[in-house]
């Protein structure tokens, strides 16, 4: 199965907006006679849990438990990682949908009943904590996500305008989302989250409808969380600055430190200038499946 990176927030959606990359993770998972056998290639590599407590492995064992399955004797997993990890570009979420996607799959046809795609993507916020990087993980394009008094994460999933052209500056350090989380405030400004609803608001019409430079600069402005996040990413926070004022509509992506520009063809020769030699500059398009299952060819 192929899962996509995603980038979420987009500046003032906090927790809500979301946006599916064509970079991507592979993931091959079969069922074994018995114990956990994994093998990763590229990101994490040597440095990930090879055994019961792989966030791939963890996740199924969850989707099985959901569905009512037996627990399988073993778990065969071959994980192509190209998603940076801790950089803010959805690494801990496209497991979480791998894993999911390969237990719903591997399960047909056993003991139990399915899960729908709703219950998928109720199973993956739930694992993940927020809806806001897997709703892009598992539909693709833009979304929308939230979470209503109940608990119920719901989506909606738009396409971007054709123009937009997505850039990811990842630079040479990580940051944990729990840390990025810590450092928010419990309240904040009435006057910021209004400008913040705005903004969110004017983003969804820039990216889908009206691309243009200084609109979509206007609608990335953020109150809510890049300022407090700052002092953690000190390199980030100057880079999106710089970015901003030579006209680039550049964020935050996700919890950071990875930059994500939202560029037409009027901007996207406007970052390199900006950009020094310890980040990676990696011009992107919108993944506009989602997350995609292949089943093995049976003859």
């Amino acid at each position: 199965m192929r899962v996509p990176a995603t980038s979420a927030n987009l500046g003032p959606g906090f927790d809500s907006l979301g946006l599916a990359l064509d970079l991507y993770d592979e993931v091959e998972a079969e069922l074994t006679g018995s114990g956990v056998r994994i093998t990763v290639e590229g990101q994490g590599a040597g440095e990930l849990d090879e055994g019961e407590g792989h966030l791939v492995v963890r996740t199924m064992r969850a989707a099985f438990d959901r569905m009512g399955v037996a627990q399988p004797d073993g778990i065969a997993l071959r994980c192509h990682n190209r998603i940076p990890h801790a950089r803010g570009l959805g690494s801990s979420s496209a497991a979480i949908c791998a894993g999911i996607l390969a237990a719903r799959a591997l399960a047909r046809g056993r003991d139990a009943g399915d899960l729908s795609d709703t219950e998928v993507f109720a199973l993956a916020t739930e694992l993940e904590g927020h809806p806001d990087n897997v709703a892009p993980c598992l539909a693709g394009g833009l979304t929308i996500a939230w979470t209503d008094q109940s608990g119920t994460a719901s989506m909606v999933k738009l396409s971007p305008h054709e123009d937009i052209r997505p850039v990811v500056l990842i630079p040479d350090f990580r940051l944990s989302t729990e840390e990025a989380r810590g450092l928010l405030p419990k309240d904040v400004p009435h006057s910021d989250a209004a400008a913040n609803a705005g903004r969110a608001a004017l983003l969804v019409a820039a990216l889908t409808w009206r691309p243009e430079p200084d609109l979509l600069l206007a609608a990335t402005e953020d109150r809510l969380h890049q300022g407090y996040r700052a002092p953690a990413m000190p390199r980030t926070a100057e880079l999106v600055r710089r970015l901003r004022e030579a006209g680039v509509p550049a964020v935050v992506s996700g919890a950071g430190p990875t930059v994500l520009a939202l560029t037409t063809r009027d901007t996207k020769d406007l970052i390199a200038p900006e950009v020094g030699n310890d980040w990676h500059i990696q011009p992107m398009n919108v993944d506009p499946l989602g997350a995609f299952v292949r089943f093995p060819e049976t003859r």
